[in-house]
């Protein structure tokens, strides 16, 4: 859930680029993007978080 949550706000944010206000902030979103598209998140491995659920014994 929280990696298609990461690429529609990544998308959502490029959106700004091409419509809308047209400001160069949107590029930003490539990071949520690629993030959520990789499943890879370098600032979750630094602190140590993990959003996966732990497999029961």
């Amino acid at each position: 859930m929280e990696r298609v949550l990461r690429v529609l706000i990544g998308i959502g944010l490029l959106c700004i680029v091409f419509v809308g206000p047209k400001t160069n902030w949107g590029w930003f979103g490539l990071v949520p993007l690629l993030t959520g598209v990789t499943g890879l998140c370098p600032l979750y491995t630094l602190l140590g978080i993990s959003t996966c659920r732990r497999k029961s014994a």
